[in-house]
């Protein structure tokens, strides 16, 4: 029998905690350590979690010879280096979405994890949230016919960490927070055909006060094979998250709401403890969601990459994947800066998407 891959948690917050939660309901996997450089952070997220060891300094976590497997839930600007430091360690690596900051660094990245003969895997879970599984099960076997438009959108009313907000640690707003989960399900849902060129419109609409970065975006993908994929994205939607696909065919249509369809709908005068992600006053008609993480697919997403360590198989969603998407995502705010359609494939040696759009800084 293979033995249990032990696995290190970077990050004390929402997602690792999501990552955790996920991980604790896989059987071939156990959760060996977690690290946070905020003081007191990951000693409470181990007692918490029932984690035996804890550290401040996440490169003492690497040097344990136990480790096999490390999942990133760091800040966008800590990708990089965070994972270079994995690589030289011999660990496998889970990094969360998106990949990292540039195309540079992703190339680091996935030049590191090559050299050192361990497996670069990007966290986008949509590729596992079970009804957007069978979503692409109806595209593949022919239901829908032919693809002729895609549209994801997922909305909610802002980040829960102060750094997403800081468009020097996160890269930029809600296109860069949450357009990538958009631009991987395209890809993943086509088969990862060639992207052909980008559009995008983005704005600052109500968090003017609390960052630079956009907080609504709409950007319009289009393929090589001419299928159409739009995103639509924003961080100024109350009341929770909304999180919906459409598949739109030559012989179907068909549409996926992630969270609403899986909810109970719920009317309650006092308020209550937690209806779903985001929502904020639990008073009144709201969406009570259960099995939240399973709804959007994170144990499924944890277990197929504990398999791929396990099992030596290559991993369903990849770094080059995350470059892949990171390179439409730097096209978009592109495209939103000079208000016309940007072409793929695009190089560009910005140090954040963010640049791309409001190079002056206004």
């Amino acid at each position: 029998m293979n033995k249990k891959i032990k696995v290190g948690i970077i990050g004390s917050q929402f997602i690792s905690h999501i990552h955790t939660l996920s991980l604790k309901r896989c059987a071939e996997a156990e959760v060996f350590a977690v690290a946070s450089p905020t003081p007191g952070h990951a000693q409470n997220f181990a007692a918490k979690h029932e984690i035996p060891h804890h550290f401040i300094d996440y490169r003492k976590m690497l040097a344990m010879a136990e480790l096999d497997m490390v999942v990133l839930g760091a800040p966008n600007d800590l990708h990089c280096a965070i994972t270079l430091d994995t690589a030289a360690a011999g660990k496998h690596i889970v990094v969360e979405k998106p990949l990292c900051l540039n195309l540079g660094e992703a190339d680091q990245m996935i030049a590191a994890c090559r050299k050192a003969k361990v497996k670069l895997m990007y966290a986008e879970e949509l590729c596992f949230a079970p009804k957007y599984v069978r979503l692409k099960q109806l595209l593949d076997s022919g239901a829908l016919g032919l693809p002729t438009l895609l549209k994801q959108s997922e909305k909610h009313s802002g980040p829960h960490a102060s750094h997403f907000w800081d468009v020097n640690r996160s890269g930029g707003g809600v296109t860069m927070d949450m357009g990538c989960h958009a631009v991987e399900f395209f890809r993943w849902m086509l088969g990862r055909s060639p992207i052909k060129s980008v559009y995008a419109q983005m704005g600052t609409y109500v968090h003017g006060d609390k960052t630079q970065g956009e907080d609504n975006a709409l950007i319009l993908v289009e393929f090589a094979t001419g299928v159409l994929g739009l995103a639509e994205e924003s961080w100024t939607k109350q009341g929770g998250m909304d999180d919906r696909a459409e598949v739109h065919g030559s012989k179907g249509v068909a549409y996926a709401d992630l969270l609403h369809g899986n909810a109970i709908e719920t009317y309650s005068a006092e308020g209550y403890d937690y209806a779903v992600e985001k929502a904020g006053s639990t008073k009144g008609w709201t969406f009570t969601i259960f099995e939240e993480e399973w709804n959007y697919g994170f144990p499924q997403e944890m277990a197929h990459f504990v398999d791929c360590v396990q099992n030596d198989k290559q991993p369903q969603v990849t770094g080059e994947d995350g470059r892949a998407v990171l390179e439409v995502i730097f096209a978009a705010y592109e495209s939103a800066g000079k208000g016309r359609k940007v072409a793929l494939p695009f190089k560009t040696s910005a140090r954040k998407p963010y640049d791309l759009w409001r190079s002056d800084g206004t």
